[in-house]
């Protein structure tokens, strides 16, 4: 992601789910700068392979939105970013990861964006890319437009934020159970807190990250009754929204430790932590590189 002129950490705070919007669309300057940044961030750090579109709202859009089971009190959104991602081992995380940078890059435009879940493959939203291919999936679209409420919005989701899990809850040392406890004036402490804050699917926050050395592990504790082998995202044909979670808090760990200098990539290295707790499963790797 190219370098924005504001900090990453001040765009992860000012981002927001903004649900209520102003009618005047984006303007061109918007629309071209937004869809430049979704042309040069089309492949994922496991390598899936997406492409997007910014595409106009229509007038029964918040209607389309609620009969697809995802949010229809999304109000005076002027326009959606929709996108698709080939099928891979590693699809959703990309995908997640790919749309969380676009939302930044709209944060840092000063517009409002909200993620929206639902059963897109067959809906108006895919044929606006022009349908689905047989080997791609859209779990998600996202609104965005100009922020029309007068910042109730935002204070009302900062007071959800204070109840989300503390640092203890997600982030250990060496092992699940072991609370990390950064030096004072750990950069890390930055990244991770950029982490904690990030979009998830109804805010169940279900990452985990365990340290080692200078390694950093990145797990899924799956919500019970949540996502994957859930009977009513089965029944919904919902996509694996946790996943994508995944994906968006890897990269907001990137992006935060790359603004800080802490270098390093993404590996599929599953450390041998003895046997995970049900629920619990690996999905990548930060694996700090120094010079």
């Amino acid at each position: 992601m190219q370098t924005m002129p504001r900090a990453i950490s001040d765009l992860i705070n000012a981002r927001y789910s903004c649900r209520t919007y102003r009618a005047d669309p984006l303007t061109a300057d918007e629309q071209t700068r937004l869809t430049e940044h979704l042309t040069a961030h089309t492949v994922g750090p496991f390598g899936s392979r997406a492409r997007f579109a910014l595409a106009a709202a229509a007038a029964d859009d918040r209607a389309a939105l609620k009969r697809l089971g995802t949010y229809g009190f999304i109000k005076g959104a002027t326009g959606f970013l929709v996108g698709a991602v080939r099928r891979t081992a590693k699809d959703l995380e990309d995908y997640g990861y790919l749309v969380e940078q676009a939302i930044l890059a709209a944060t840092e435009l000063g517009l409002g964006t909200c993620w929206l879940g639902g059963t897109f493959t067959r809906s108006r939203f895919a044929a606006r890319l022009g349908g689905l291919e047989r080997d791609e999936t859209m779990p998600a679209v996202v609104s965005v437009g100009h922020p029309g409420d007068d910042g109730t919005e935002r204070i009302r989701e900062r007071q959800a934020g204070s109840r989300r899990l503390p640092a203890s809850s997600l982030f250990f040392e060496e092992r699940f159970g072991v609370p990390l406890a950064l030096a004072e004036g750990d950069s890390f402490a930055t990244v991770l807190e950029g982490v904690r804050v990030a979009p998830s699917a109804s805010n169940k926050q279900p990452w985990r990250i365990v340290r080692r050395g200078d390694d950093w592990h990145f797990y899924l504790e799956r919500t019970r009754g949540y996502g994957k082998g859930s009977p009513v995202f089965a029944l919904l044909r919902l996509a694996d929204l946790q996943r994508v979670d995944l994906g968006i808090a890897m990269c907001h760990f990137e992006l935060a430790a790359r603004e800080l200098g802490l270098a390093g990539k993404w590996v599929l290295d599953e450390p041998d932590i003895g046997s995970l707790a049900q629920g619990v499963e690996y999905t990548a790797t930060w694996q700090t590189t120094r010079a």
